[in-house]
């Protein structure tokens, strides 16, 4: 064992069976509402917006309301990433941010994959 051992688990028989984003079974998750079982879907109110507070003017256009994985909302931020040819981000609390204006081809693309996704905003 190592000399400052942090408590991780190394190995557990019981893999499938726990959360890979908070490490509890599953049936204890704490994070439950972002692995749901509509990630297959990513159904929810899927709202596409612009911001720019605090931004000094620069708009940004901001996915919230995708009930994915963390794991693929990274992906799903990269596609649109290197789709588009901007910057972006996925936000702590789950929103996807790209710089720019792409509403428009958002709610397309997310249409296009099964997703009701309305815009928000003017």
């Amino acid at each position: 064992m190592p000399r400052h051992f942090d408590g991780d688990v190394v190995y557990s028989s019981r893999g499938a069976d726990v959360c890979p984003r908070c490490g509890e079974p599953k049936d204890r998750c704490r994070c439950r509402s972002l692995i749901s079982g509509s990630a297959s879907t990513g159904a929810g109110n899927v709202r596409i917006g612009r911001e720019t507070a605090g931004r000094k003017g620069a708009g940004v256009t901001v996915v919230t309301g995708l009930k994915l994985s963390p794991a693929e909302l990274l992906a799903l931020a990269k596609e649109w990433k290197r789709r588009f040819g901007t910057g972006g981000t996925v936000r702590k609390d789950g929103a996807i941010e790209l710089a720019g204006e792409h509403r428009d081809a958002l709610v397309a693309d997310l249409i296009a994959r099964g997703i009701a996704a309305k815009r928000a905003g003017g």
